[in-house]
């Protein structure tokens, strides 16, 4: 089975499956489509993050394919240019893209066949064109302004200055010469020679510090998850520099109160779900950054004793009124789950961040480029302070969970800062309310964002006036909140279970 955020992703995963792929072969297969379909939320100028369980075991990799901040990039550097922090946009905000090596890495130790298999999909859409779908479309025109201020963003990404709309055909060939490099040469068709020259050469044009040697210094690396117990489930989140313990904070805070007792879209419910965001952000944006350079103590902040305490400070049917406000932005993601015939089982994220990331595209390679490095503070003395070859924090989050010994369910949810507030509201919907999967995914959701609730158009006002009664600010957004998808593990009766989110375009499918 694959689930993702696009249907010609999902069926390159199935035809890769069908073709004697294993689920690695099938996941890197559909990143690399969406990273041609879908270029507002992906891209092989961006970073991916991935759980891997052999088998269906609980036995889980972590492999973090994030980026680093060039060897130029200091504080200094950018306080001398009279910049107070790191811009949103252009070549300040781009860290070194990693998806490529991670890709290249995970084929190599995990995978049946190579990039060239892999990328032959991403190549045919890239070169022949693809039909822009609904969602990809809604997108696209919500980031006119960022397209438009590049010249060779705006070249591909606009017709006469307007965006592609949903049902136009869209081509990119010289992205699909970049994959051919890539196929034929694997990653170093990407950080050395032609490619990476073309792209140090726009950044720098630009503004950027970046370098060639920037680029050859790429490796990305395996790694231990963080984990959680929530009623008896292993949930598993990627390490900082990743965001994914946030999530996990949220959900030990949340195992203190009987959820199950209240009807899933109640303000009661979605109050304590707010408040332990709201917690769990705060201790996000104190600790959470490159385990490299800054000493973050998970192991008090996921201890049992830490989310009691955060618990005591939650009341029922009251906002609380001490909490800095996390400054959150929602982001552009994929996410893609697979499990293959022999259960080895996949969950995948891939991210440019941003809409259209940095809006930066390469000159002559089409590879749109990342905005990560916005993430970092220019505060020397805060833990996610720039520094040359630093990862910022991240927050894109693939995640599992287990249960005596076996991996039941690989999800994701996209939405940029949403994230951990997604993995709890699905993983609540799931173990405490008792949904299905596609239930779980499609519940309607709130998060909590700079100071205010933002409610989708699915929570009933009743709830929204009793919450506003609770002491929150509350407004309605016309944007879905993040996607997701899932696939669930029955291993007693031998079956799988997909779900893909109605907020994207995508669909599950399995055989």
């Amino acid at each position: 089975m694959a689930a993702t955020s696009h249907p010609l992703a999902t069926l390159a995963a199935i035809e890769m499956l069908r073709s004697g792929g294993n689920a690695m072969d099938a996941a890197v297969t559909a990143a690399a489509v969406q990273a041609v379909v879908e270029p507002q939320s992906t891209g092989i100028g961006g970073d991916c993050f991935v759980l891997f369980a052999p088998k269906g075991s609980a036995e889980i990799k972590a492999f973090n394919g994030s980026g680093r901040a060039p060897a130029a990039a200091t504080i200094e550097w950018f306080k001398s240019r009279r910049y107070a922090i790191v811009p949103d946009y252009g070549a300040l905000s781009v860290t070194v893209p990693g998806a490529i090596d991670a890709w290249d890495r995970l084929l190599a130790s995990y995978g049946k066949k190579g990039l060239d298999a892999a990328l032959a999909p991403a190549i045919h859409y890239a070169e022949h064109g693809y039909v822009v779908h609904d969602r990809v479309a809604f997108d696209w025109n919500l980031a006119v302004p960022i397209l438009m201020s590049h010249g060779e963003t705006a070249r591909i990404f606009l017709k006469s200055g307007l965006p592609f709309r949903a049902g136009d055909i869209h081509c990119q060939p010289q992205l699909a010469q970049t994959l051919r490099l890539i196929a034929k040469h694997g990653s170093k068709g990407f950080y050395s020679g032609e490619v990476a020259e073309d792209i140090v050469e726009t950044l720098q044009e630009a503004g950027g510090p970046h370098t060639l040697d920037d680029f050859s210094a790429v490796a990305g690396n395996e790694m231990n998850t963080v984990s959680s117990d929530y009623r008896g489930l292993g949930v598993h989140q990627m390490p900082p520099n990743n965001q994914g313990l946030t999530g996990l904070l949220m959900l030990n805070i949340l195992s203190g109160f009987k959820l199950a007792e209240l009807d899933p879209l109640s303000a009661e419910r979605l109050h304590l779900e707010i408040e332990a965001g709201r917690l769990a952000y705060r201790d996000r944006d104190r600790f959470i950054a490159d385990p490299s350079f800054s000493i973050v103590p998970v192991g008090h902040l996921l201890s049992p004793a830490y989310a009691e305490q955060l618990r005591r400070s939650i009341a029922p049917g009251k906002a609380m009124t001490n909490l800095p406000d996390s400054v959150v932005a929602r982001g552009d993601t994929v996410y893609i789950s697979v499990v293959d015939k022999d259960q080895n089982v996949v969950s995948f994220i891939n991210s440019t961040f941003h809409s259209f990331g940095s809006g930066i595209t390469s000159k002559r390679s089409g590879v749109v480029l990342q905005n990560r490095g916005a993430s970092f503070r220019l505060d020397p003395e805060h833990p996610n302070a720039l520094a040359p070859g630093k990862r910022p924090m991240h927050t894109i989050m693939p995640g599992m969970v287990t249960r005596i010994g076996k991996c039941i369910l690989s999800f994701g949810v996209m939405g940029g800062d949403y994230q951990p507030f997604g993995h709890a509201h699905v993983l609540t919907n799931l173990f405490d309310h008792q949904m299905d999967v596609q239930e779980a995914v499609d519940c309607p959701r709130v998060f909590y964002e700079n100071g205010r609730i933002v409610a989708e158009t699915g929570i009933p006002q009743n709830t929204l006036s009793t919450l506003e009664g609770f002491g929150h600010k509350v407004s309605r957004t016309g944007e879905p909140l993040g996607g997701g998808q899932a696939v669930l593990i029955d291993w007693d009766r031998g079956t799988l279970t997909g779900a893909s989110d109605p907020r994207k375009d995508g669909c599950a499918l399995g055989f």
